[in-house]
């Protein structure tokens, strides 16, 4: 901030452009992205980090103490120019190494005084001369409210634009209220960012709710305007943000907030993968809106043998007539004739099981309904299972894990030590190996044989069942394996170690190494086909996070004071 004791003159015409520059906004992000289909990629190592209330200054400051020390600039311009970039370094050195200092800062609406001395440079020349009458040094006329007010009572931003406090008061209090957070200069034409500091004094002295809003505005904003930040989306929330390093950009990965919550990074929805977002929110939404009225269905209707079409009983004689005119036993669902009773029953034999009973045909409808429902019930099977093994075999498993840890007997306390760790890794392998295959089921839903047309008209059909083939033998195989893996978890092994021998120890940390290996392995593959094989044949280009054993990365703390390393 500074005051001029002086008539301000101010020049509006707009300079000739080089080239045309985008659109000012508020807080807006940078180029135009365009959507490319992206090959796999080796996953690339990143670091996730924790914010919380108390360390968002010190994670916000970082930046743009980074920021400011490359490019010297102060501390509003920088932030003007990181909400720009949506805080991405590698952005703003891109920018920096093709368009230079200058016109990098001038785009985003940065201007710094050298600059507004060479445009206002014009303006003080039209002081000198005769037409604009004399003012006394002591007081200025304020271009907003055309008032002559004291030298000390207007502030001057970095575009050499000044104008009364009242005025500049006003403004940032409409800018506030209007939910901006990045405040333009209000002179005609001029898209300058105003000083933050100077918009924080003047409010704090009329609207001080409005300057703790701005306040709070401008440090949300490195979790809001931030691609490589977002909210925990916990429930109740937890307070928290995770800020995602590294990774050469491609932030497409899921991550766990010590609160507990898991969560893909690029839509903020629970962890889903080996399912791509797109295809995650449309199955959530038609769990949401169909597995009951699915439920209801299988166990309510039977379709009539003759038109297909589902049947509801509303009476207790298990004798049923379809508005078709069929008949048909409710107990087995076969047809009937008119006479059909306990003691007479006219054309078929219900009590009698029949394991190659005939294959009725049912209408379009039914058809969905039932396709859904084999991957609804896989789906939902997998997710009872990951929370029974969860919530029950978890506890065993930790308990059993701090017996064989506190073995002493020196002989055999190497071994127990080594199987105590096998077995709570197994364990959070059948975890994270659950939810795959749960989520699998939802991606196959949407893959194969869905309601609308999600693959390109080039893919030839038979790589398409050659691919399907391939995902649904990696899923068989990990189904498979992981089955065994929970039944060796659930059984009383290892034994105790003062029953246990040194032999028993180690076949039973053989077992459990061998098989978390395997489960491990299938699952990756069956990631690896979906990223390599079945995403490329989308019209929609997709991504899913990179397998890993542990499940989501963990996300660290972020220290309250200093950066992070």
């Amino acid at each position: 901030m500074s005051s001029d004791d002086e008539e301000c003159f101010y020049d509006y015409e707009e300079e000739e452009e080089e080239e045309e520059e985008p659109g000012w906004d508020d807080g807006g992000g940078g180029d135009t992205m365009l959507v490319e289909e992206e090959a796999a990629l080796p996953e690339r190592p990143v670091d996730c980090w924790a914010i919380t209330e108390e360390s968002l200054p010190a994670a916000q400051q970082q930046d743009l103490s980074m920021v400011m020390n490359l490019l010297y600039i102060k501390q509003h311009q920088a932030r003007a120019l990181l909400i720009h970039h949506r805080w991405k370094m590698e952005s703003i050195l891109d920018h920096f190494d093709r368009k230079g200092r200058d016109r990098m800062l001038r785009e985003t609406g940065v201007v710094i005084q050298q600059q507004a001395e060479e445009k206002n440079g014009g303006g003080m020349a039209m002081a000198a001369s005769p037409s604009p009458p004399p003012r006394p040094r002591s007081s200025v006329t304020c271009y907003v409210c055309f008032e002559d007010v004291s030298s000390d009572a207007v502030s001057t931003m970095d575009c050499g634009h000044c104008f009364c406090n009242d005025c500049w008061t006003e403004h940032f209090f409409a800018c506030v209220n209007g939910g901006q957070k990045q405040i333009r200069c209000m002179a005609v034409g001029c898209a300058a960012v105003c000083d933050e500091d100077v918009a924080q004094r003047l409010l704090g002295g009329r609207y001080p709710g409005a300057a703790r809003r701005l306040r709070g505005a401008l440090l949300a904003s490195y979790v809001e305007d931030n691609a490589a930040a977002r909210w925990c989306p916990s429930a109740p929330h937890c307070g928290r943000a995770v800020r995602v390093d590294g990774g050469g950009g491609r932030w497409c990965c899921e991550v766990s907030c010590p609160c507990g919550a898991s969560f893909c990074f690029g839509c903020a929805a629970p962890a889903h993968s080996p399912c791509p977002c797109a295809m995650w929110e449309r199955w959530e939404a038609k769990c949401r809106g169909e597995s009951m009225n699915v439920d209801w269905i299988l166990a309510n209707t039977k379709s009539c043998p003759k038109c297909s079409k589902p049947i509801e009983k509303n009476g207790g004689c298990n004798h049923v007539r379809c508005k078709c005119g069929q008949c048909l036993c409710w107990l087995c669902g076969a047809a009937t004739g008119l006479a059909h009773n306990w003691t007479s029953i006219d054309g078929h034999s219900c009590n009698r099981y029949d394991d190659a009973a005939e294959k009725r045909k049912v209408d379009g409808a039914r058809r969905k309904v039932l396709r859904y429902a084999h991957y609804y019930e896989r789906y939902k099977a997998h997710g009872d299972s990951r929370r029974a093994e969860a919530e029950k075999l978890g506890p065993a498993i930790e308990a059993r894990a701090r017996r064989l840890r506190e073995d002493p007997d020196p002989a055999t306390a190497p071994a127990s030590g080594d199987a105590a760790e096998a077995l709570a890794a197994a364990h959070r392998a059948l975890l994270a190996s659950r939810d795959v295959l749960s989520r699998s089921y939802a991606f196959a839903y949407h893959m194969f044989g869905g309601e609308e047309r999600t693959l390109k008209a080039a893919a030839p059909e038979s790589e398409v069942a050659t691919a399907q083939a391939l995902f649904e033998d990696h899923q068989e195989m990990a189904e498979r394996h992981v089955e065994k893996l929970s039944g060796l978890l659930a059984a009383d092994a290892p034994p105790a170690p003062a029953t246990a021998g040194d032999a028993a120890l180690r076949r039973a940390k053989q077992d459990a190494v061998a098989l978390t290996a395997v489960v491990e392995k299938h699952c990756g593959e069956m990631h690896k086909c979906i990223q390599d094989e079945l995403l490329p044949m989308l019209v929609e280009p997709m991504s899913i996070a990179a397998y890993r054993r542990d499940g989501p990365i963990k996300a660290k703390d972020f220290p309250t004071c200093g950066g992070a390393s």
